[in-house]
């Protein structure tokens, strides 16, 4: 193609006030905000020039471009943050919002965000209250500990805890506990922010608690422990207890912190998982403050929590920092609202979808898997080969990460396009569903999809069969 001719082509495309007003576009213009509708005509164009300067372009189609534009207007009405089906068998999946929250969760945000509150208003003394009250009480219940309180996520606590106790001061921390997390979250980097000298003991496999002792000076603030959620050091390896760690601090004057990471409140083998330390037995170790996150093992929303010696707590709770890593009013409800279930341990572990789907066994799966293959079959067995077999799934959140959850699964080998095809033509689905690929089928684990979404799961695997037939 020519230069001219390249020229020629793109002449041809309308103007966008032509556009604007043509009949073809009102309805979408009566539905969408004239600015949207506008950006959408525009988007659409510069696809359309893009396109036409291709030596095979075909000439402009304006059926195809009203097309294009609709379905830009679809995508811009959609919201960003989007409810999404979670067939991957990852419980704690961080990419997709970690825990869905207990039903008298969901009712306690939905009471607090419809009306006003008494956030930090104490009612019986009609006068301004504090927002850590609400959830404080319950925490010292749970974890027998002193004082708590809750911030916006545990790498805030960290940070709170580290910039209250130990600024311009050291703390001493293992090599093999200088850990990082998902999002490039590494303790040092925290440790520096935090205004805190890091001192590293011991090597990467072991350290002794004479390690620990050889580093306390005169400028030493705290003696620090980071569980290893996300990976383990295995063979040679050596390392000191919580309570060890809190001797040793106590009788130099110091005190001990610990970052718990997951923040389990029940043991894990009442789950029927390998053991985990558990908030109370870290408060019971004798550890002066430990920190954990709320929308791990704990099952309920984004939060870090706090809990310790009272002394230490009030600090927190008192530095500057605490306003900018504050828990607000919804995150505190679902909170409460999860807390309050753990006084009876058999009931959360059935009202927490996080601790339901961790102690799922292989009957309820089985049945579930069947049923979903079942269904799929009936619908479109025409246009996949679909089977129940065996898999694993994960815990997630970076909690027990040799872990596998064991189980069936459901097996999708498609018939007329290939299982990447099929797994990105779930993801843009109205309600997406994000499952995994194994041996060039699309394995979805019916563990982590909720009851509440069978059917949706169901019609969108339908269709996105159905999509990849028509375009054969």
């Amino acid at each position: 193609m020519s230069e001219n001719e390249r020229q020629t082509r793109l002449r041809a495309l309308p103007a966008v006030g032509e556009i604007i007003q043509h009949p073809a576009l009102q309805p979408a213009l009566a539905s969408y905000p004239r600015t949207v509708a506008v950006a959408a005509v525009r988007a659409e164009l510069d696809a359309w020039r893009g396109r036409l300067a291709a030596d095979d372009a075909p000439p402009f189609d304006f059926d195809r471009f009203l097309a294009g534009v609709a379905a830009r207007l679809a995508a811009a009405a959609l919201p960003k943050l989007r409810r999404v089906i979670n067939a991957t068998g990852v419980v704690v999946h961080t990419n997709l919002g970690r825990s869905p929250l207990a039903e008298e969760a969901i009712d306690a945000v939905a009471t607090a965000a419809r009306s006003y509150t008494n956030l930090e208003y104490d009612l019986a003394a009609g006068g301004r209250g504090s927002r850590g009250d609400l959830i404080e009480d319950l925490l010292c219940e749970l974890t027998g500990a002193e004082a708590a309180l809750a911030v916006n996520n545990n790498a805030g606590a960290v940070l709170l805890a580290l910039t209250a106790l130990a600024r311009d001061r050291e703390v001493v921390v293992s090599r093999g506990e200088l850990i990082e997390i998902g999002g490039s979250f590494r303790l040092p980097e925290v440790l520096a922010q935090s205004g805190a000298r890091l001192v590293e003991v011991g090597a990467t496999n072991r350290t002794h608690l004479a390690d620990y002792e050889r580093a306390i000076g005169p400028e030493t603030a705290l003696l620090m422990k980071a569980h290893a959620s996300n990976y383990r050091i295995v063979g040679f390896t050596a390392a000191v207890s919580g309570a060890a760690l809190a001797e040793l601090a106590h009788t130099r004057g110091l005190h001990a912190v610990e970052d718990l990471g997951s923040g389990s409140l029940m043991p894990t083998a009442l789950l029927g998982l390998p053991e985990e330390p558990t908030a109370p037995d870290a408060v019971k170790s004798g550890l002066d403050l430990v920190t954990f996150s709320g929308d791990k093992l704990l099952g309920g929303p984004q939060a870090g929590v706090l809990v310790g010696k009272a002394e230490l707590v009030r600090a927190c709770a008192r530095h500057p920092l605490h306003r900018a890593l504050r828990a607000d009013k919804l995150t505190l409800a679902a909170l409460e609202a999860t807390l309050r279930l753990y006084r009876d341990p058999a009931a959360a572990s059935e009202r927490i979808p996080t601790l339901r789907m961790l102690k799922a066994d292989e009957k309820q799966l089985r049945r579930r898997a069947n049923r979903l293959a079942a269904a799929l079959k009936k619908q479109a067995g025409d246009l996949a080969d679909i089977a129940v077999v065996r898999s694993t799934g994960r815990v997630g959140g970076g909690a027990l990460p040799f872990v596998e959850l064991p189980g069936p699964v459901v097996a999708l080998r498609p018939r007329r396009q290939s299982a990447d095809a099929l797994a990105r033509a779930l993801r843009t689905l109205a309600t997406p569903i994000v499952a995994r690929i194994e041996d060039d089928a699309v394995v979805a684990d019916p563990r982590t999809i909720l009851d509440a979404d069978e059917d949706l799961f169901q019609n969108g695997v339908v269709q996105a069969l159905h999509e990849g037939r028509d375009r054969t």
